[in-house]
């Protein structure tokens, strides 16, 4: 009966369960980070190019104070 009842503690037991599930929810929000990235990350990219073009394009100016 002591294997059993020592069964019946270990199928209890829930103290690693926490730790289980902040697990699994850290790497989905990894996950949806990397997806996000890879989706985003061209425009973004994209983006920066026409704004740099765009300032190296342009002649500034400035009058005295």
């Amino acid at each position: 009966m002591k294997i059993m009842n020592a069964f019946k503690n270990f199928a209890n037991d829930e103290s690693g369960a926490v730790t289980v599930d902040w697990v699994v929810l850290t790497a989905a929000i990894v996950g949806l980070g990397l997806v996000v990235m890879n989706t985003v990350g061209a425009g973004v990219t994209n983006l920066g190019n026409k704004v740099a073009t765009d300032l190296s394009n342009t002649d500034f100016t400035f009058e005295g104070r």
